[in-house]
């Protein structure tokens, strides 16, 4: 497998460009969504609140099922199944029912996502060799922070809810389109075990991401209101750090694969940990914008880092099941870091915030730190895992024929 998949092909591509449309979908309508409940269905802001969250909600509960039939099913039908609950998600918000067709959609688009993130980044991870994993999850980190950043921006364009809608309606159709035509190789293990909602190794890692996480809200919910003083330069700021963050994982996102994940993890704790500490002084506008960019920087580090760690030691029929509880880990740490950092604003002020960052960045340096410093299982590969009877390399030759059930297959 490693020779043939030394260079990312077409089907590689494909996925990425699916994600990228299907993240593109859902990004459009949001930039209109609030002011369709507030004006066009004549709802109160806690509604529309309620009804902005209901995503969130279901997307973290989702993860865990994500996960399972990512693993159990293939990775093929959970990312085609993601894209049509998107599609559905859009149909739901056109249907004449009012503030429920917002809920139902929220609802469908939570899920999809959950679906859509985690069949990806498990196949995408498989359509390349073991020692360019991180590599190929940058790139479809890049196709999802793409989407995410240029839908908003088609959805201003658009203006209507109603156009919004129907983008949402027929974006994910192209994508699926596209996936469809793409062979998949994963087959799912006839003899599936017990239940397990949180997969072996997959804990430690995600508290550590979750903390890298906490910082987010920081950024994007109060960054433009610390930063008042400056003018424009709070939202410049957060133009810096999404554009460092979109741009890093593209170009060095394969940094894991080549050096240990320690190094790459700490460098952006590091990088992230200098631009929260500046941003917190409440520089001059300029330096701000600098700090931003550090923090993105930084940030698009410490996912793949961790990420490629937990994937070398599962099996592959554990490994979107791991990459979904590492997802709804985060999810939760970023839900919960928002209630937080509004009350620290409230109380202490928008610096406390940024403080409170840099101190869960130090208690991911010490969960990593345990996590990643044991080379003999961070780099135990798939060649260990092929020696341990019911595992298998990332093609599934090491398991025997007859404990392979053709699930994946019969839709490729």
């Amino acid at each position: 497998m490693g020779s043939a998949r030394r260079h990312f092909g077409a089907d590689f591509w494909t996925l990425v460009g699916a994600t990228f449309i299907g993240f593109l979908g859902m990004g459009a309508v949001l930039p209109v969504l609030a002011t369709h409940i507030r004006h066009d269905l004549g709802q109160s802001d806690f509604i529309a609140g309620l009804v902005i969250g209901t995503f969130s909600a279901v997307a973290l509960a989702s993860r865990f099922i994500s996960g399972r039939i990512a693993d159990r099913k293939g990775r093929k039908i959970a990312l085609i199944g993601g894209l049509l609950s998107c599609s559905l998600a859009g149909i739901a918000y056109l249907l004449p029912i009012g503030v429920a067709g917002a809920f139902l959609g929220r609802g469908l688009q939570g899920f999809g996502e959950a679906l859509l993130y985690t069949g990806a980044a498990a196949w995408i991870v498989e359509l390349s060799d073991d020692t360019r994993r991180a590599r190929a999850l940058g790139y479809l980190s890049t196709g999802i922070w793409g989407g995410i950043c240029v839908g908003p921006a088609i959805g201003q364009m658009l203006g209507d809810f109603q156009k919004a809608g129907f983008l949402l309606v027929l974006s994910p159709l192209l994508a699926i389109a596209a996936v469809s035509r793409v062979k998949e190789d994963y087959v799912a293990p006839l003899k599936q075990g017990p239940r397990q909602w949180l997969p072996g190794g997959s804990f430690l890692p995600g508290i550590t991401l979750g903390l890298v996480n906490v910082h987010y809200p920081a950024v994007t919910g109060f960054l433009v209101l610390h930063l008042a003083y400056a003018g424009e330069a709070g939202k410049t700021a957060i133009s810096a750090y999404a554009l460092m963050v979109l741009t890093s994982r593209f170009f060095l996102g394969g940094l894991p694969d080549k050096v240990h994940p320690r190094v790459t993890f700490y460098l952006g704790l590091g990088s992230m940990a200098v631009g929260l500490t500046m941003i917190a002084l409440a520089p001059p506008g300029w330096l701000a914008i600098i700090a931003a960019g550090l923090i993105g920087f930084g940030f698009s580090f410490p996912w793949p880092s961790v990420a490629t760690v937990v994937l070398r030691r599962v099996s592959p029929a554990e490994r979107a099941s791991s990459i979904g509880t590492l997802s709804a880990i985060v999810d939760l740490f970023v839900a919960l870091s928002s209630f937080t950092s509004g009350a620290v604003a409230t109380r202490f002020g928008y610096p406390a915030t940024y403080v409170l960052a840099i101190l869960a960045l130090g208690g991911a340096a010490v969960i990593g730190r345990r996590y990643l410093t044991d080379d003999s299982l961070a780099y135990s590969g798939d060649a260990q895992a092929a020696a341990v009877p019911g595992h298998a390399g990332p093609a599934g030759d090491a398991r025997p024929e007859s404990e392979l059930a053709p699930t994946s297959r019969s839709v490729a």
